[in-house]
């Protein structure tokens, strides 16, 4: 898998920024940190292979309150270096020896998202092949070849499926008549790959996806033991298909699905993805915070300095067994955050503090921010409202005076209230347009304004009562 490489050569740190302002508003601190440690990706994959094994990534802690882009910019990131990237929260795990998810269970996540990572761009490769595999077999079951032979059948397959052995043999067809009915294939052929026969109904032989149930009793999930029971079964069993009557255009599909299927080398993919993960793998590890702290020693309770400890390991680099095989995770990029309100990164277990050398700051978010958040960002949050309300046949209209009064109100709501950052906007555009929304299936046609007085008017009651604010945004 190249793909995330070569795209990461093309891209300067100041490039990556760049990239992540369409989407990620402010916060120039964190959008810096994380290009860098992309761009080091790159700059050590073309150093020599007894120094790269040397360079480690530098691991990047993010602090500040919920809503202010932390999560974003890990996910931006991903998506723009094509790497695999799983998000957890760091109070979902648990130390070893008590019920819950141990932290090993980040990198099988991890790997399992790169196997549908990898899966999906070979499956783009061998498209072309399968699509044209699928119109053969298609042709063959609507128009069977002239003098066509059947396959001696496997006499257990006979057994099972009851199905009666072929004539040892058959009379040869003529000449004419092999020419004739190639012709008339060819043209079904051409008739199946222009669409024509879409609508027609064709009856195929499609495998029965019903597996024997098997119920498992366990603390940990099947994902944790590393077995796969449905395919351990399949591989025991015979193979069992049903015919099923379908438009062509579902058959195509079908057969398609099914030919990709058997091009696609399933081992090449495992591995593939192992070493994607090695080497361009992204944890986000959110709600690092709240398992900072020294233990209180008040009863029974999940240590939170246990799980400090057990994420260690997968972080300063180990191996990690999975279904795809052992996994290295020291080349793995770790993103913590955390608002870090009631302790500090200092609270940390000191060899954890260590893992993370970069620290940034994030800033908290202004009127200003809001108004861009609303505007600049591609399907920022006001185009998103226009564009569903547009589907009823209604256009709205938001002036720019609006905008920024309903940019002051999420901005009044979070100083009053919890501050949760953009997510308030969210909260102030859904009681905002509650009406429009309501109404707008019997308003085709119609245009709306949005005004500033029309903003004050829907929010007069709760921007003057903080109670109510603190109960409805």
């Amino acid at each position: 898998m190249t793909a995330s490489s070569t795209l990461v050569e093309q891209l300067t740190p100041n490039e990556i920024v760049a990239a992540l302002d369409k989407h990620v508003i402010g916060q120039d601190r964190a959008k810096r940190a994380v290009a860098i440690a992309l761009r080091n990706r790159y700059r050590r994959m073309q150093l020599p292979e007894q120094v790269r094994e040397e360079v480690m990534p530098k691991n990047i802690l993010m602090i500040g309150p919920t809503g202010i882009g932390k999560t974003e910019i890990a996910r931006r990131l991903a998506d723009l270096a094509h790497s695999p990237l799983v998000k957890v929260e760091a109070t979902k795990f648990t130390e070893v020896g008590y019920v819950g998810r141990d932290v090993d269970a980040i990198i099988r996540d991890l790997v399992s998202m790169a196997v549908r990572m990898v899966e999906n761009e070979m499956a783009e490769e061998v498209s072309e092949r399968a699509e044209a595999a699928a119109l053969e077999s298609l042709v063959n079951i609507m128009q069977p070849p002239s003098g066509r032979r059947e396959e001696p059948r496997n006499p257990f397959q006979i057994f099972l499926q009851g199905i009666s052995p072929p004539p040892a043999s058959e009379p040869e067809t003529p000449a004419i008549d092999r020419a004739t009915a190639e012709a008339k294939r060819e043209d079904l052929r051409r008739r199946l790959r222009d669409g024509l026969l879409d609508d027609e109904m064709v009856e195929i032989e499609v495998p029965e996806t019903r597996m024997p149930t098997v119920e498992i009793f366990s603390a940990a999930g099947l994902e944790e033991m590393g077995v796969n029971f449905q395919d351990m079964l399949g591989n025991l069993l015979p193979k069992r298909t049903k015919r099923k009557k379908v438009s062509v255009a579902e058959a195509k599909e079908i057969l398609a699905n099914s030919e990709l299927q058997a091009l696609l080398d399933m081992d090449e993919v495992s591995r593939e993805a192992v070493r994607v993960v090695e080497e361009h793998g992204i944890v986000f590890i959110d709600e690092l915070d709240k398992i900072a702290g020294r233990e209180s020693g008040h009863g029974p309770e999940v240590s939170r300095e246990g799980v400090q400890r057990d994420l260690l390991p997968i972080v300063e680099g180990s191996t990690v067994m999975t279904k795809y095989g052992p996994v290295r995770t020291h080349h793995i990029l770790f993103i913590a955050a955390g608002a870090f309100h009631a302790t500090k990164p200092s609270d940390l277990i000191p060899e954890l503090q260590g893992r993370f050398p970069i620290r940034v700051e994030l800033d908290p978010l202004t009127k200003d921010d809001f108004v861009r958040i609303l505007t600049e960002p591609k399907n920022a949050l006001v185009t998103q409202y226009v564009e569903l309300l547009r589907t009823e046949g209604l256009e709205v209209r938001f002036r720019q005076d609006a905008i920024e009064e309903i940019a002051e109100a999420a901005s009044l709501v979070n100083q009053r209230t919890e501050d949760i950052g953009a997510r308030r906007l969210h909260t102030v555009m859904e009681l905002l347009l509650d009406e429009l929304s309501f109404s707008a299936s019997e308003m085709q046609g119609e245009t709306r304004v949005i005004t500033k007085n029309y903003v004050r008017s829907r929010l007069k009651d709760i921007l003057e009562s903080e109670e109510l604010s603190r109960y409805i945004l």
